[in-house]
């Protein structure tokens, strides 16, 4: 019996161990970029200061990283998506940066993120050329990724959730990208507590792959951010 209460009470140790350096690691993380989100969208009328627009202006950013979510099964963006993408075109429309990359998951027929992005864009007048598709973003991980080893981006500016933020802006950092966030949080969106736990379980991996920076899913021929986005849409 003596022994089953040692080996109890050594498998609680690890638990609390395991428990503090995963929670460690995650606080790392949203610390390292804490700093660099430099606008919050919290209004339907997707409302950025002055200040906050020419603070984005003056980072001379190549483009504007709009990440991809959720694509409702008539078509149309998610709640969510359609927040990401008002701010990401009111920014560009704004003077923020030149380009828009839309960066989502596209890896079936039937489930398209990017050209629903790309649609959205379009009604909302950007012109075609200065659109760029990553048809090969399965992860945050992926599109920082293929940011940098595609598009040849060297500054951007992010567009997601301001939970989200942290984790894409920390692999910005890691890429070698510079990188400054601008948080899409005109809802608050159902199930957003149980979206909190997991990211917490997603900044932890994502800190283990980019100490290991494996190849992504697809990476392919270079497209230059500085170009025309039209070869990235075939």
């Amino acid at each position: 019996m003596k022994i089953w209460k040692k080996v109890l009470l050594q498998l609680a140790v690890l638990v609390v161990i395991l428990a503090a350096a995963l929670l460690g690691i995650n606080q790392y993380v949203v610390s390292s970029a804490q700093g660099d989100v430099l606008c919050t969208v919290s209004d339907k009328a997707n409302t950025i200061s002055k200040t906050d627009l020419d603070r984005l202006a003056q980072k001379d950013a190549d483009c504007i990283l709009v990440l991809g979510a959720l694509v409702r099964k008539d078509g149309s963006p998610s709640y969510m998506l359609q927040d990401r993408l008002d701010v990401g075109i009111k920014l560009y429309k704004a003077g923020a940066a030149p380009k828009l990359l839309l960066s989502g998951d596209h890896g079936q027929v039937r489930y398209d993120e990017v050209n629903v992005m790309k649609e959205y864009a379009l009604e909302q007048g950007v012109p075609k050329k200065d659109i760029f598709l990553d048809h090969a973003g399965f992860s945050t991980y992926d599109s920082i990724y293929r940011a940098k080893a595609v598009f040849q981006v060297e500054k951007m500016i992010v567009v997601t959730q301001g939970y989200h933020q942290y984790r894409a802006l920390y692999g910005c950092e890691k890429m070698g990208i510079d990188a400054w966030g601008a948080a899409a949080d005109q809802t608050t969106y159902r199930g957003q507590k149980m979206r909190d736990l997991r990211e917490i379980a997603a900044r932890d991996k994502d800190f283990v792959k980019w100490m290991v920076r494996p190849e992504p899913t697809y990476l392919g021929d270079a497209i230059p951010i500085s170009g025309s986005g039209i070869k990235s849409q075939d």
